[in-house]
């Protein structure tokens, strides 16, 4: 019994070291890459951890133990304490069998990944955040705004209804543009008017961005187009770097009216002729309105000539909780049709 008990603690010690010497090598690795090396090593370590565990012949004391034996060889590592070593273990078990997710976790900072980790139910939607936090270069803030106003479900039950001269001179416009914002920083009483909903949100440009995208950069409000002898005025104008193009944004506290897509077009035909720069792509209007019925919008667009889209906005926080239930139904009426097609 004295033997066994010996050569199980010559087999930790020599994981323990294992574990130490990763941790050591990583710490010489070139500053260039030190996120890449963190990733990997928290990786690497979470490997052992997990494949111990699995095996049975670690647990919560043994992890408590490495974690001690780490601090006792070398006092200048941090970031090793039990629930961390824990955490290292989730990290790889969530992504061991997804070469395609594992290889995004490199790009971000450990602080993101657990925020991802621990906030998605599923390896579809920590994919999302994983490509949404690498093209929009989020901190650790910013993705757990994004993650608790629902940005996933959102973007999942969004039925994003774009004109076909948006989609076919902005290919990637559906990826840049959502059909539902929500505007909760604004902190708007009621009732509020269209200028309050324009000064609120020049006076937090910071958070508008976060929530519209990071490409966006805001070129003016009421942005003045003189046409013949008459101004008119643009309720907001950005441009967005990557599609290389204005944005023009026409606020509403309304339902959306038909109509108001026809203002919408004479303001980006007013912008393309007189403000667009010769090397730029045409303009695109987003109407952002109070609510919207869908059928109303999809007949208002399907005869429309220039790049626009309607969205609607959210004052407040949507409840994830209904975002999600709203989702699983999304998911149970997509799988029936599924089902029906095939017994078709």
């Amino acid at each position: 019994m004295r033997d066994l008990y010996y050569f199980f603690r010559m087999e930790v010690d020599k994981h323990f070291n294992d574990i130490l010497t990763l941790i050591q090598r990583a710490k010489q690795k070139p500053i260039a890459s030190v996120n890449t090396e963190l990733i990997e090593l928290y990786w690497n370590v979470g490997k052992q951890i997990s494949e111990r565990t699995k095996e049975g012949s670690w647990g919560k004391s043994v992890v408590a133990s490495l974690s001690n034996f780490i601090l006792e060889q070398d006092v200048t590592i941090k970031g090793f304490s039990s629930q961390n070593l824990w955490r290292m273990r989730q990290f790889y078990e969530a992504y061991i069998f997804n070469n395609i997710l594992s290889a995004l976790t490199r790009e971000l900072s450990w602080t993101n990944n657990l925020l991802i980790i621990s906030k998605s139910k599923s390896e579809t939607e920590q994919e999302f955040y994983l490509k949404l936090s690498i093209r929009e270069k989020y901190s650790s803030r910013e993705i757990e705004r994004q993650i608790d106003s629902g940005i996933y479900e959102r973007a999942m039950l969004s039925g994003s209804k774009l004109s076909a001269p948006l989609r076919e001179i902005h290919p990637k416009a559906d990826q840049v543009f959502k059909d539902n914002y929500v505007l909760d920083f604004l902190s708007l009483s009621k009732p509020f008017e269209e200028k309050d909903l324009r000064n609120g949100i020049v006076s937090h440009l910071k958070e508008f961005v976060l929530e519209f995208g990071k490409d966006f950069t805001f070129v003016g409000q009421e942005y003045r187009v003189q046409v013949g002898s008459k101004d008119f005025y643009v309720d907001l104008l950005f441009y967005h770097r990557e599609l290389q193009c204005l944005v023009a944004f026409d606020l509403k506290i309304t339902d959306f009216k038909p109509e108001y897509l026809g203002k919408m077009e004479f303001y980006l035909e007013a912008l393309d002729r007189d403000v667009k720069k010769d090397y730029e792509k045409p303009s695109v209007g987003i109407v952002l309105c109070k609510s919207k019925d869908e059928q109303v919008v999809e007949y208002a667009l399907s005869r429309s000539m220039s790049p626009t889209m309607v969205s609607q906005y959210e004052t407040k926080l949507i409840d994830k909780k209904t975002l999600e239930s709203k989702l699983q139904e999304f998911f149970i009426i997509e799988e029936n049709k599924e089902r029906n097609q095939d017994k078709a």
